[in-house]
This record gives structure tokens, sequence and C-alpha cells, in this order.
């Protein structure tokens, strides 16, 4: 099982890049996270990607394998599903706060996402609160695409057991 996970990250890894949109308030070795700070990760979802998540979800929806039904359906083609597009965002706090805790999700699929298309995932902090020796944060989520349109928008809320960000290679 271990091995099965590192495998997965390893090919999420080369999947995706995380880049900082804001310098954190930083020491020489931490950064840190405060209200306004922004984390990206850039995705291109390919047809493996609609399988995998297909099998582990049961979504057989004709709109992510059939190209014909997609478009007769108004779509350009065949539309990667919503929720694994959404899956950006607790992936972006994860990677960033290992042992986080992804509590709360609000969505709203603004426009469809297609096999191919570079999605741009971001994550804004907006409030952090300390409770209990870790921290509530809540975030505006937002995925964009390659033309700058917004595909998915909405707030999410996350237990981080600190503030450091761990330090990606």
């Amino acid at each position: 099982m271990l091995l099965t996970m590192k495998l997965i990250q390893s090919k999420l890894t080369l999947l995706g890049t995380v880049v900082f949109t804001r310098s954190f308030s930083e020491s020489a070795s931490r950064r840190v996270l405060r209200p306004g700070d922004t984390l990206r990760l850039e995705r291109v979802f390919a047809d493996e990607d609609i399988l995998m998540y297909s099998n582990v979800s049961c979504d057989s929806n004709p709109l992510h394998f059939d190209s014909e039904f997609a478009r007769d359906a108004g779509f350009k083609d065949r539309v990667v599903q919503g929720m694994l597009v959404a899956s950006l965002f607790p992936r972006i706090i994860a990677s960033h706060f290992p042992g986080a805790v992804y509590v709360s999700q609000c969505l709203q699929f603004k426009a469809p996402v297609y096999i191919g298309d570079e999605v741009f995932g971001e994550v804004k902090a907006t409030s952090i609160r300390e409770h209990r020796k870790k921290y509530i944060a809540k975030f505006s989520t937002k995925c964009i695409n390659a033309d700058k349109i917004l595909v998915i928008d909405g707030e999410a809320t996350a237990i981080l057991p600190i503030l450091e960000q761990a330090l990606m290679d």
C-alpha cells in the first residue's frame, strides 16, 4: 500500500508544478501562511486521469468517454469530471501543510474542463485562527483554464497542524 501511494505521489508530482504567487512571511528556512497568501498548482488532465477517476468513483457518465455524446449535449468534446478538477484544492493544501485535515468545500462549476486543457488551481488564505493548538484556515478556491476562464469557484476550510509551510523541492 505504501509503495502504491509513493508511485501515485510520484506520478502526480510529474503532472503538476506548484508555483508560489506571493512571497510568504519568511525567515531563512521557513514560510508562514498569512491571510492573502496564495498557492497554485498547474495541471493538464489526460485520458488516463479520466479513466482512473472513473474507476475509483464509479462515474461512468458518457460525457467523459464519448465525444459524440458530449457534443450532442452541447460541449465541444469530452469533459473532465468536475470533482477530479476540484481535487486540486486539497492536494495544494496538503502538499504544503502535511497533516492538514480538509473539513469543508463549497464549489460552483462555472465552465467545462476538456481533456488536455491546462488548468491552474489556486487557494488563497482568507482567514486563519488558532484553535486548540492547531489552526483553522479558510481559503477561496479557484480553477482557471489557460484562456483565463474561471471554471470552478468556491471556498474551503482546513485544519492545519502548523502555519509553517513544507518547503517544496
